[in-house]
């Protein structure tokens, strides 16, 4: 874009969600405001870069909502099964405490001092009441400790399933925003269409809306095979479209292109483009390498990916399909070694 577009551990838990929540209600506040249609003496072409743009940082912040939505779904799934595993335990020390208390009360339920009157064998009885004690509380605390654990599990499940609950208000309030977005897009599309053919076709030029042809990349190098085998699958993936929030293997945003092409080449990378900027070592431009990540802008709202010779691929935005790019086409560049 730019020139040319646009459970758990209880205390560690609650931190993770909060600081996701904090980051995610920036992100909405940001994009509150969409702005109204820009004047006619800004020109359409600034019109339709600031909404680009605006539309790449919306579409970020969806993928990271709905990441950490899918990691608090895992989360909740984990609690579940320890809550599910603690209560069979529970039942089954229910069951024997009831049969013990049982066999207490068949044998006579007596006062202990007559029990021991009418035995037969006094010494025996003593025995076994002394045994009976140590059961008894043996068993008394491990109950105590399960349903200490028990409640605990219980919050934990209730405290997720809220962060969840907050976390899916604010993916929903980000893809209002994606919305609306997406209509100021149409609205700039078509004011595009309705310019004179020649104006038109100087924009697409301008925007290098079709370039996916192969630049020269003679004496290209990657610096290691996964990094080769990532620079492959991204190349693969040339010509297919522009999807918002998509990672493969139809149609791409430009995270989803980085994420899905390091994953052909065995590697994980974080979802979005401001995580994947520090998923790994940062390098000088001057020294970047095919394979190597290539974020702009301050907010490392868009990213792509080093193939040689002062080139990029990624996917652009909304209309454009994966394609080259200088590297220099956007402010801000930062460069990071997976």
């Amino acid at each position: 874009m730019g020139s040319h577009r646009r459970l758990v551990q209880p205390s560690g838990f609650n931190r993770g969600a909060g600081a996701a929540l904090g980051v995610l209600s920036a992100a909405v506040a940001a994009l509150g405001a969409v702005p109204a249609d820009a004047a006619p003496s800004e020109g359409t072409r600034a019109e339709v870069d600031r909404l680009y743009e605006q539309a790449e940082q919306a579409t970020e912040a969806f993928n990271k909502a709905d990441e950490r939505a899918d990691a608090l779904r895992e989360e909740i799934s984990t609690a579940q099964d320890g809550i599910a595993r603690q209560q069979e335990r529970v039942n089954s020390m229910r069951e024997a405490l009831g049969s013990l208390a049982g066999a207490q009360y068949r044998s006579g339920g007596l006062d202990p001092s007559l029990a021991l009157l009418f035995s037969d064998d006094p010494e025996d009885y003593l025995d076994k009441a002394a045994v009976l004690d140590r059961i008894n509380a043996h068993q008394a605390g491990e109950l105590k400790d399960l349903q200490e654990a028990l409640r605990e599990l219980a919050q934990e499940r209730a405290e997720a399933a809220r962060t969840l609950g907050e976390l899916e208000t604010s993916r929903k309030a980000v893809a209002t925003h994606k919305r609306a977005v997406e209509r100021k897009l149409a609205k700039a599309r078509e004011l595009l269409n309705s310019l004179p053919s020649g104006e038109r076709a100087a924009y697409d030029r301008a925007s290098r809306s079709g370039r996916t042809e192969m630049p020269d990349l003679s004496g290209a190098v990657a610096p290691s095979g996964r990094a080769a085998a990532a620079v492959a699958a991204a190349q693969s993936a040339l010509g297919k479209p522009y999807v918002w929030g998509a990672n493969g293997p139809n149609g791409f945003d430009c995270s989803g292109l980085m994420q899905w092409s390091y994953a052909r080449a065995g590697v994980s990378l974080p979802r979005t483009s401001q995580a994947q900027r520090y998923a790994g070592r940062q390098v000088p431009l001057s020294q970047a390498r095919p394979g190597d990540l290539v974020t702009y802008r301050g907010d490392a709202s868009h990213v792509g990916m080093y193939v040689g010779n002062g080139q990029v691929i990624h996917a652009p935005y909304p209309g454009a399909p994966v394609r080259y790019d200088p590297v220099g086409m956007m402010p801000g560049a930062t460069v990071t070694r997976p």
